[in-house]
């Protein structure tokens, strides 16, 4: 009898493959041979579930960015009673992939954002993904406090996040002053004295 091979299944294992290469040297590091010694399936196994590297970039990068989705919404559920300030301060806090047990992802993340200047395929994954983030914002700072352009504060904090992920990772600052940070803008934004 035929062996079943969950194809779902192999095609995350190998995603997930694909990232820790990355976040240990970026995806110029990213090999078929070296993604199946790490996922422990054979070249031919890559290779029947991605026809190319590039269509294999493309599913990871999806994948992490569902990873993170998930985490962000799952941090807002535990709390759905919160207000629309509390929400926008919880996802953006999860979304800087600031904290210790994040940094695996926010090394993978960042190898991903430089790839896609040259790469149109992951660029339109992380426009796609940023418009979804900006719609989320957008709506919360428009709920949050009336007196600004929502879709302007949205774009701010997304950059905020950003780079303050960057300066985390390059250890330029540390993930408590990043927070400090975050937190300054989050209560100027708000109208809120600092304390």
């Amino acid at each position: 009898m035929p062996k079943l091979v969950d194809h779902e299944f192999r095609r995350r294992l190998i995603a997930d493959a694909v990232c820790r290469l990355a976040e240990e040297s970026g995806l110029d590091g990213v090999t078929l041979r070296d993604v199946a010694a790490r996922a422990e399936v054979s070249m031919g196994a890559v290779q029947r579930c991605f026809r190319t590297k590039d269509e294999m970039l493309t599913f990871a990068l999806r994948h992490i960015g569902e990873r993170i989705s998930a985490r962000v919404s799952a941090r807002l559920v535990q709390s759905p009673a919160q207000s629309a300030r509390t929400a926008l301060g919880h996802a953006t806090t999860e979304l800087s992939l600031l904290r210790e047990e994040h940094r695996s992802e926010a090394r993978v993340w960042l190898a991903f954002l430089a790839q896609a200047a040259v790469s149109r395929p992951l660029a339109e994954i992380l426009r796609a993904n940023y418009t979804g983030l900006q719609e989320v914002f957008t709506q919360l700072v428009a709920e949050a406090t009336p007196d600004c352009d929502p879709a302007l504060e949205a774009r701010t904090l997304l950059a905020l996040v950003d780079g303050l992920t960057t300066h985390v990772l390059i250890d330029h600052i540390s993930p408590a002053a990043a927070l400090d940070v975050l937190d300054h803008h989050l209560r100027r934004l708000w109208g809120e004295p600092d304390d």
